[in-house]
């Protein structure tokens, strides 16, 4: 398979949330593309090409580190078996939480995933920790930080 179909095909998946199997014939074999996909994802390809996008972005537009804002959100998750835990509002089936942090612009800056169980205030320090790109020190460049009250008291753990 042409690994540039390949890609064009998991961008598809990625970016509409259709199953592997509804691949687009297209866009070639779906189990194809969904090998490539596990292949480059152990070897951290779109890590890297994430981490590029944002060190351009960065010497393009700047990062806007002057404020920031975290926040999650819960999806189903019926058939996952990693990151995903009862989801406290949807009577205890299956699900998942994705958090971002974003710069200013809107501009993603670090993801986690976890069980829909988990809450936001235990992920904002990972979220932190994630930021792919070189970071001001806060004391020579101030930065703040937009949360909302589920960002509030003491990680649980």
């Amino acid at each position: 398979m042409d690994m540039r179909k390949a890609l064009e095909g998991i961008f598809y998946v990625m970016r509409t949330g259709a199953q592997w199997k509804a691949l687009p014939k297209e866009f070639g074999s779906s189990s194809s593309a969904r090998r490539y996909f596990r292949y480059w994802c152990e070897k951290g390809f779109f890590q890297s090409l994430w981490v590029a996008g944002l060190d351009r972005y960065d010497e393009v537009c700047g990062i806007q580190w002057d404020w920031l804002s975290a926040d999650g959100c819960m999806t189903k998750a019926p058939l996952a078996l990693q990151s995903a835990g009862n989801n406290p509002t949807d009577r205890g089936k299956k699900g998942s939480k994705r958090h971002l942090l974003v710069d200013g612009r809107g501009v993603p800056l670090s993801t986690a995933a976890t069980g829909a169980n988990r809450h936001d205030v235990t992920q904002l320090e990972r979220l932190l920790s994630l930021i792919e790109a070189e970071r001001p020190d806060i004391f020579e460049r101030p930065q703040h930080l937009c949360l909302d009250k589920g960002y509030t008291g003491e990680p649980a753990l």
